[in-house]
């Protein structure tokens, strides 16, 4: 009987996207927003819906950190999408680590599978060509090598990494080449020179290989990381649908990416070129290369007007933007911060956070939808003692049996049907009603109708934090 190596794709989703803020934040980043224009899903979609019609495609192994996880399940859901692990990571540790732990997780349930790895952040136009090049992938797969997917350079990019290989790329492309070196991020005059060169391509992240060939380089390569990784994974929770590793052992493990840990030193390194309309959406400037410009060479989103204004990405999420006499710019509008800066120092954003957060300048997520197991909540405003929240329960679920003991909470009911408890009394609403659930008592909101019930919930107190409460009983066991 002929073996059948199935591929699970490994969806690294586990990134903040920090050089699209304010748009993309801690608790809803890039990978998980619908950014471009036309586009009905999010790019965390995008990643696995343009794998359908891929042979002896297995579903997926998911992995992101704890804040993501009902986020990450719900928009799988709404795609029709099962994954077969979704694996929470209790703290940043780059790709080498979480790609490790998915290839002892797959071969838990797998024979020998080929791992597909592919970052949850790109965009690729060409989607047949890209499944054409995965295929050629497979078969170096099939043959014991780690296979890279490099990008085809257009323009001396200086914010992403690179990779030589031991040959000139052909015309075609459609072929595998053996690695030499792979490089950092380049200065401008070195990118230029590799832009000539048809040894190089960009290192897209994406890679193609045997979890069993994997892992056995990793160890041989990286002992003590394969050991912490083993560790962890040995000794993950279950918790509802998620599978959380175990901090202390996954706490050791260096904060490496694949390329340093693995495929700078293996012998056993493939790169295959692709050219498929590729980008990672890495920053403001990679979004406003990818998307369609106006005559003036502007991006516009939302409610914008533009006078006199040239090669600019401007986006308004809610106000009207007026732009006069201006050009290379960022404008990004959000309900809470308006960004505006150089075009050309979009890499930049990252360094602005963090001095952002040493003023003490950042706050909360406003207007950012926060995913939970029964549905999800939304800030729409707030101020001094108050809050104003949209809240959405799915059909048959309840919020925990819980108390508050600094604020009092007002709920409308917009649309649905709730069934309220407070203090051992159930309440039974209905579109324009509400209730008043006064500070200290034990409450709970259940939706007890097919339909999703959405309420307006009105918090008034001297602390608002999400922190400000006490569990009594809980559907998803949570303390």
């Amino acid at each position: 009987m002929l073996k059948i190596n199935k591929i699970i794709p490994v969806i690294l989703s586990g990134g903040i996207g920090s050089r699209l803020w304010p748009l993309s934040r801690d608790s809803y980043p890039k990978q998980f927003l619908i950014l471009n224009k036309g586009d009905s899903k999010s790019l965390f979609q995008q990643t696995q819906e343009r794998l359908k019609g891929i042979d002896n495609l297995d579903n997926p192994i998911i992995i992101c950190n704890e804040e993501h996880r009902f986020l990450a399940s719900e928009q799988m859901r709404l795609i029709n999408i099962k994954p077969k692990s979704i694996l929470l990571e209790p703290f940043c540790r780059n790709t080498a680590p979480a790609i490790t732990i998915a290839a002892l997780k797959a071969i838990e349930t797998e024979e020998d599978p080929l791992l597909l790895i592919l970052p949850a952040d790109h965009k690729i136009n060409d989607v047949e060509k890209f499944q054409k090049v995965i295929g050629i992938g497979e078969n170096f797969a099939l043959n014991g090598r780690l296979t890279a997917f490099g990008i085809v350079p257009n323009y001396p990019e200086t914010g992403y990494g690179y990779i030589e290989a031991m040959e000139d790329f052909t015309s075609s492309t459609l072929k595998g080449y053996t690695i030499s070196k792979f490089f950092e991020k380049p200065s401008k005059e070195r990118a230029k020179k590799f832009l000539k060169n048809k040894k190089y391509s960009w290192n897209s992240g994406m890679y193609i290989f045997k979890a069993n060939i994997f892992l056995d380089e990793i160890k041989k390569l990286d002992p003590e990381l394969f050991k912490n990784c083993k560790d962890s994974i040995s000794k993950k929770n279950l918790d509802l649908d998620f599978q959380r590793l175990s901090p202390d052992p996954f706490k050791k493990c260096s904060n490496i990416s694949i390329d340093t840990a693995v495929m700078e030193r293996t012998k056993l390194g493939t790169v295959i070129p692709l050219d498929a309309g590729w980008s990672d959406i890495g920053s403001w400037k990679s979004l406003w290369n990818y998307e369609k410009k106006d005559i003036n060479g502007n991006v516009k989103h939302g409610k914008v007007f533009t006078s006199k204004t040239e090669n600019s990405y401007i986006r308004s999420n809610d106000r009207l933007l007026v732009t006069h006499g201006i050009k290379d710019l960022i404008i990004i509008e959000t309900s809470d911060i308006i960004l505006v800066a150089n075009l050309h120092c979009s890499q930049e954003i990252k360094l602005l956070i963090n001095k952002l957060h040493e003023n003490g300048l950042l706050k909360g997520d406003l207007n950012r939808r926060i995913y939970r197991p029964w549905g999800n909540f939304l800030t729409i405003a707030e101020g001094n003692e108050w809050k104003v929240k949209s809240i959405e329960v799915k059909p048959g679920a309840s919020l925990s049996l819980q108390m508050h003991k600094y604020r009092a909470e007002h709920w409308v009911v917009v649309d649905g049907i709730a069934k309220v408890e407070i203090e051992n009394k159930i309440f039974n609403l209905k579109n324009n009603e509400s209730i008043f659930v006064p500070k200290g008592s034990k409450h709970r909101l259940s939706n007890p109708s097919k339909s999703l019930l959405i309420i307006i919930e009105v918090q008034s107190g001297n602390y608002l934090g999400e922190d400000d409460i006490l569990r009594f009983k809980d559907n998803y066991g949570r303390s």
